[in-house]
């Protein structure tokens, strides 16, 4: 047995925004994918995700009775299959901010779900908002609170704009050049993340009224505009933009930045040469960059691992 490929995800813009209600966007990443599978001989190396598995499959037997309404299960099958060695062959980097348990998620529920919404339907937006509700809860099991875009966004393989917490749709967003020498890239810390204790700092620091106002007037406000630009187009406001949502996450959002990287993460703003921002919740993994020269992004990090996303 071999399930479908679902992909991981990058958002673009929105967060820890998205949180507190500012736009965001999210793309799918083609490059790492993920399919469940049986490992009948059950090797060392499935172990662990079948074990995790394992554990995923009881807590949805608990949300399918504490929420019935919110979605059903074929739990009988789901076992099965556990027994039988079911596991998720991903290539996706965990701890990353690329949406490895979205696409286990996705996955598991494109499976296993009962009148699950399927992609070919109308999707209308109460369809997205049930979607992303339930994906919601069952990737909290992961991270302790989950908005449920990484799932959707890898469930669906579409972007997705998200205007506000209870308003999302499908958004077009401009198509890529080969010789643009405007690009967006992934910057490898080289250390993974934690999700939930990122999540805490930023709630923790929710509590201060002066953090609350930071967020809400630069950080909400810069974030609404990258979005915007870049679905316009207008790549001059866009890369001044980020280049202010840059300094804003330097200065306020520091202990989600890998220690080693706040001199470059400056140097970058200091030189234009490119900007860095926060790819998920931060403390390590990816850092997402952007640059209207390439060339010259690539030559200020020389020595440092640069995957590109998109060229515009």
């Amino acid at each position: 047995m071999r399930g479908p490929l679902f992909y991981s995800k990058i958002l673009l813009f929105g967060e820890y925004g998205i949180i507190k209600d500012s736009k965001g966007l999210s793309i799918p990443y083609n490059f790492y994918n993920g399919a469940l599978k049986i490992d009948e001989h059950h090797t060392v190396g499935t172990f662990k995700s079948n074990q995790n598995l394992r554990k995923f499959t009881e807590y949805l037997e608990t949300l399918q009775k504490e929420q019935p309404e919110l979605v059903q299960f074929d739990l009988k099958k789901l076992n099965k299959d556990v027994e039988a060695g079911l596991y998720f062959d991903s290539s996706i980097p965990q701890g990353y901010g690329v949406g490895s348990s979205g696409a286990l998620v996705a996955a598991i529920y494109d499976k296993y779900a009962n009148r699950k919404i399927t992609v070919l339907e109308n999707l209308t937006r109460e369809k997205l908002l049930e979607l992303k509700g339930i994906f919601a809860a069952m990737e909290s099991f992961f991270h302790g609170k989950s908005s449920g875009l990484d799932p959707l966004n890898s469930y669906l393989s579409l972007p997705i704009l998200i205007n506000s917490q209870d308003n999302i749709e499908p958004a077009g967003i401009p198509s890529q050049t080969n010789e643009g020498q405007r690009a967006v890239f992934l910057l490898d810390s080289g250390s993974t993340g934690e999700t939930a204790p990122m999540v805490q700092i930023f709630m923790n620091k929710m509590k201060q009224e002066g953090f609350r106002n930071m967020l809400k007037n630069q950080f909400v406000k810069h974030t609404d505009a990258c979005v915007d630009d870049f679905l316009k187009g207008d790549v001059k406001s866009l890369f001044g933009n980020i280049k202010q949502l840059s300094k804003v996450v330097l200065d306020h959002f520091k202990p989600m930045i890998p220690e080693e990287f706040h001199t470059l993460w400056k140097k970058g703003i200091e030189t234009n040469a490119y900007y860095l921002k926060l790819c998920g919740s931060g403390g390590g993994g990816y850092m997402l960059g952007f640059t209207e020269d390439l060339k010259r992004a690539k030559a200020a990090l020389k020595g440092y691992r640069l995957e590109v996303v998109y060229n515009f």
